[in-house]
């Protein structure tokens, strides 16, 4: 899948402020923003890699403008974590954790802030 990088990027150093996050990927058409993370870090981490895989072939899918609104619709809806774009994502971020044996698992795992994400406080219906 063709794709370009931007490091330091503004996008994405405004995603990280609005998730009160540490680090942050994002994807906007073919282009992965990262924002607290440098390239080779990103790369490394497979899960990742291919979370924001998911979402290039999201736009690609739906196109650039019709994707942006359906996942800003989606995200307003049901929030951010109840997404069914970030849901997808994540989940092919987790398929190459079955190749991996119970330690290498463990140390792949995610753990989260504990700090609730924008929009998850909505309800799902």
């Amino acid at each position: 899948m063709d794709f370009k990088i931007v490091e330091r990027s503004l996008f994405a150093r405004i995603a990280r402020m609005v998730l009160r996050s540490s680090n942050v990927a994002m994807v906007l058409g073919k282009t992965i923003h990262l924002s607290g993370v440098d390239r080779y870090t990103f790369l490394k981490d497979e899960g990742w890699v291919a979370h924001e895989l998911c979402h290039i072939r999201q736009f690609k899918e739906h196109g650039y403008l019709r994707f942006l609104w359906l996942y800003l619709v989606e995200s307003w809806r049901v929030g951010y974590y109840n997404n069914k774009y970030e849901v997808e994502a994540r989940l092919e971020g987790m398929k190459h954790r079955r190749h991996m044996n119970p330690a290498q698992r463990a140390a792949s795992t995610i753990t989260p802030t504990g700090l609730p994400l924008p929009g998850d406080e909505k309800e799902t219906q």
